[in-house]
């Protein structure tokens, strides 16, 4: 059984997908804190409202051969510009990167992950104990 196309699992699993490429994102804007002109970007924000309307979806199946077999567009994040809150930290070469702000992400998007991992973990432990694994 994959646990990963049941729906908390899948809700979990996009989080993580989502909680990555934003430590990416974040990790390209403290790499280029010194290029000249350099503005940093986020990801739009994960909601689960959003994921789970992207998770209702059905995918078309073939029942017949003159069917034409269809796919769901899968939506990935969206890139945008970080916009500062306070715009006075702009170096006079043009750059924006505010590196306490962004370290400030890295760290609330690290904690955030253990928390998606430490409850996958526990929905895995539930589900043993409710097939009779638990101690396994």
């Amino acid at each position: 059984m994959d646990l990963g196309n049941t729906g908390l699992f899948k809700l979990m699993k996009g989080k993580l997908d989502w909680l990555t490429e934003r430590q990416q994102v974040l990790a390209q804007n403290i790499a280029n804190a010194d290029t000249p002109r350099y503005r940093p970007s986020d990801l739009t924000g994960f909601t689960f409202d959003n994921a789970l309307s992207q998770t209702r979806q059905l995918a078309p199946r073939m029942t017949a051969v003159g069917h034409m077999s269809g796919s769901v567009a899968v939506r990935g994040n969206d890139v945008r510009e970080d916009r500062p809150k306070n715009n006075f930290e702009v170096a006079p070469d043009g750059n924006a990167v505010v590196l306490e702000e962004q370290m400030s992400k890295v760290a609330d998007t690290g904690m955030t992950y253990q928390l998606v991992t430490n409850l996958y973990r526990k929905h895995v432990g539930l589900m043993r104990t409710a097939i009779g694994r638990g101690g396994v």
